[in-house]
């Protein structure tokens, strides 16, 4: 019996180790949008940062005295040329204008009267009644009234255009970017009303090493990067101001953007992106480059589809979309473009 049960136990043994376990094949990953890394050639381009400004900004202030009884615009506003911002009462300048409009009107009867006297004493000489010297008297009253109206006309024409700067207006098309007054405030000759600018005149100014004027005067081509709005500009133009700071030794530089740029104000922050020549340069998408704390890095898809994150050093070649990448990766690697995604699915350790 017991070789029985010996032989059972061994025929069951034997049949156990028959049966070879089959390896486990991973479940296939959920799709993520990649892109491969490849090798391109870039513009290679020095960065300087860079502000931008306004061509055309200015502020309107007051060039008479008085109370603001009317204030038609705000910050933000949108103007158009002579369109009317703000009005200072204009009693005192209007009587000033009356007064010599009257004036005006009695040096003219009075030049009337004195050339009707010249008039008959040039008669009364003919006919031998009065003397020559009579005649001239009679001649300079004539001239003297003369100059008289000349001169008030011109009082008048200033007191017509004092009363014209009660009313401010826009001296171009433009964006209100501060108000200085309140209604009910006076104002003064040189005080400050608003300021505007015009959102079409719009450039960037940089400051670049001399030793690398120039190679930026040689290419021609720059790009604004705006790092706030995540949006790139091609410079229409850009001017090398011929004059260099002897304390930083650093030369102004003036990009002239397009017109239909939007979005954008004086003020902002941005990088100006010289060109200075073209290489071939291994590019990673910008949008596949996660930054945590000091690491930079990106998901790499393995055979299987699934993201394993991999720490990345870059470089500054590239444009919006690529970035260089100076280790960490290879040609032909696909990287996921949603990186916050890719974290969601790798795999746990």
């Amino acid at each position: 019996m017991r070789a029985l049960l010996a032989g059972l136990a061994l025929a069951a043994l034997a049949a156990c180790g028959a049966e070879t376990p089959q390896p486990k094949v991973p479940p296939p990953a959920p799709p993520l949008e990649a892109a491969p890394v490849e090798r391109r050639e870039v513009d290679l381009t020095y960065s300087a940062e860079a502000v931008l400004e306004a061509v055309r900004q200015s502020t309107v202030s007051a060039q008479i005295a008085g109370r603001i009884v009317d204030i038609r615009f705000d910050v933000g506003d949108r103007v158009r040329k002579g369109d009317v911002i703000v009005r200072i009462d204009e009693r005192a300048a209007s009587q000033a204008l009356a007064a010599s409009e009257a004036q005006v009107r009695e040096a003219q009867a009075a030049l009337g009267n004195a050339r009707a006297q010249f008039e008959r004493s040039r008669q009364l000489l003919a006919q031998k009644f009065i003397s020559q010297s009579a005649l001239d008297q009679s001649e300079a009253s004539y001239k003297a009234a003369q100059a008289r109206v000349t001169a008030l006309l011109a009082g008048a024409g200033a007191a017509a255009t004092e009363r014209s700067f009660a009313t401010i207006v826009a001296p171009y098309s433009g964006v209100v970017s501060a108000r200085h007054v309140e209604l009910g405030e006076m104002a003064a000759p040189g005080k400050p009303l608003m300021t505007g600018f015009d959102p079409a005149t719009l450039r960037a100014v940089a400051n670049v090493p001399q030793a690398q004027v120039a190679a930026i005067q040689a290419s021609g081509r720059a790009r604004i990067e705006l790092p706030a709005l995540g949006q790139w500009i091609d410079a229409k133009s850009f001017t090398i101001v011929p004059a260099a700071d002897p304390r930083t030794h650093t030369t102004r530089v003036r990009i002239e953007l397009p017109d239909d740029v939007q979005g954008i104000y004086p003020g902002v922050f941005a990088r100006a992106h010289f060109v200075t020549a073209r290489a071939a340069r291994l590019l990673v998408a910008r949008s596949a480059v996660i930054r945590r704390s000091e690491v930079t890095a990106v998901y790499v898809l393995d055979a299987a589809g699934w993201p394993h994150l991999r720490q990345v050093r870059l470089g500054t070649a590239g444009d919006e979309r690529a970035v260089e990448v100076l280790a960490g990766l290879k040609p032909g690697e696909r990287v996921a473009l949603d990186p916050v995604k890719a974290g969601m699915q790798a795999p746990r350790s």
